[in-house]
Order: C-alpha cells, then structure tokens, then sequence
C-alpha cells in the first residue's frame, strides 16, 4: 500500500472519521490546503530570492535561544528571518495542540529551517540524493525511541509546487530489506559516542534505520520499481508527517519551511505502529 494524502480542512476530521492520529501513525501525510502564515512586506524579500549564505542547503534556527545559522543579508534582515522562523515555530506548535491534540504536551520541537533553493538534482552522492525514495535518519544524532514528526509548508510566491513522491508502507518496505542490513555493534557504538562522532549512543534501532536509509538510496532498480506515487504539494499548503515511517523523496520546489519535532515511542497512541515495532517484528525479537 502506499502511504495516502489525507487532505484536512481548517475545521479539522469530519464527524466520524478515523482521527488525524490514527491515520498519521498508520502511514498517511496529512495536508493542510488552507492555513493561514501570512508574510509581512518587510518578510516578502525572503521568497524573492535566498537569503542564505551557501555553506549549506537550508537557514534554520535551534535551541532556546533560537540562534539563526547559515543566513545572509543585514543585521536588520537576518533577524526578521529569524523571527519568522520562530513564528513558524510557533505555527507548528499550535498545528499539533489543535489538530493532533492526543500529543500535546509530549511533543519536543527540534529545528526549524528556511529552504530557499530548488531541490538539488545535481549528480550528487547516492547517499546525498534526496530524489530518491528514503525514510529519515540522522548520522549523528541518534534518536533511539523516539519519532521524528515533520511539519513543511510551501512559501514559494510563484505558483511552483512542492513536488514529492512516496512509497509503499513502512512493513512492506522493511520485509524486503532488514534481514539483509548488517549486524550492531555496541562496542562500535560506544566508541563513535566517547569520540563525539554521534551526539549519543547509537541504539540498534538507529544503526537499522541509517542502515535502511542507505540501502534503499542505493538499490536503483528498488527506486524504479516500487510501488509510489507523485504528489504536489501547491502555495500555501502545509503537510504534516511522521518522516522515519514514510518514504519519501524531494523532486522538486524552491521557498519551504520545516519543523522537525520529537515524539517518544510511549507517547504514540498506538506505539505498535512505530517503525522501532515494526522493525522488531519483522526481525523476529526486541532490538538492543
């Protein structure tokens, strides 16, 4: 099966309906076509063109301190571009307390990033080319048991799309793939934590994932032959999903935001669902 386009209106799931959760942790994207983030006059300049310094593919603040990293343009203008990021921040965090209710409160906001460039089809690494269907891990982050939830939003003034494609579910995908990825090694991800190349120990559920990841990049006649589909995401629209559970790849689009946050496995509605689950399941025993 491959993961559906749940389009939610501004009031929410009809009566009745399976709720926004259920369908969310079943694999879906949902799509916003009509929230409001409006851009003051001053803010219109972001989508005319980047105001990034090049050193890397995205503007994003983090922390507390929301500290602005990888921005160009004055003093005066790097500032208001950080204090959108933090509106949008903002903009997530309410999204998630009225529309995905069940996770209020358990919700940790990481990053929030300004992507003003067209999506790379450069012939770049096949680890580095995010046109080809993957699901997210993070090198040296590990998250172990915890999710990574998405929240992107189309800003590009020019009517051009977000373009995407996604694949089939997450156990259909893992069946054909996990029992052929490498062993863990805890000594090994000891030693990659004690010399700060990972922010923590790698768990063997992080080792699985950055292990899929590259797997699936790798394998051409995979991406070409898998169920998938193409989605357009328009101006204006905002579409929510869990990254490490759906595959997905960037075809194309220039001016989007992005918040990533963290949901722990426990705090799911139906931790079963999660791809740590999952992977467990189709590995036949609990991962260290």
């Amino acid at each position: 099966m491959i993961s559906p386009i749940v389009s939610v209106s501004r009031e929410g799931s009809a009566p009745g309906a399976p709720s926004l959760v259920d369908a969310l942790e079943g694999g879906a994207v949902l799509m916003f076509p009509d929230l409001d983030f409006p851009f003051s006059p001053f803010e219109e300049r972001f989508v005319e063109r980047p105001f990034a310094d090049g050193k890397a593919k995205n503007v994003n603040i983090r922390g507390e301190a929301a500290s602005l990293r990888g921005a160009a343009g004055t003093p005066e203008e790097q500032e208001a571009l950080r204090q959108l990021l933090i509106r949008y921040r903002a903009f997530a965090d309410a999204l998630i307390a009225r529309y995905l209710p069940t996770y209020a409160g358990k919700i940790a906001l990481a990053g929030t990033s300004y992507r003003p460039f067209e999506v790379d089809q450069r012939k770049l690494s096949w680890r580095r080319d995010d046109t080809r269907l993957h699901v997210d891990a993070f090198p040296s982050n590990p998250i172990g048991e915890k999710r990574i939830l998405r929240i992107f939003r189309n800003i590009n003034p020019e009517g051009q799309p977000r373009l995407w494609r996604v694949g089939e579910d997450f156990a259909s995908m893992a069946q054909k793939f996990a029992p052929k990825l490498p062993g863990y090694s805890p000594l090994s991800a000891r030693l990659l934590a004690a010399l700060k190349i990972t922010k923590a120990r790698r768990s063997e559920y992080d080792h699985l994932m950055l292990h899929l990841h590259d797997a699936l990049k790798q394998d051409m006649a995979y991406q070409a032959d898998a169920p998938q589909a193409d989605v357009r995401f328009a101006p204006g629209q905002t579409w929510v999903t869990f990254s490490d559970l759906v595959m997905h790849g960037a075809m194309g689009g220039r001016y989007m935001l992005e918040q990533t946050a963290y949901l722990r496995v426990a705090d799911q509605a139906d931790p079963e669902r999660s791809p740590q689950r999952i992977l467990a399941r189709t590995l036949g025993r609990p991962l260290r």
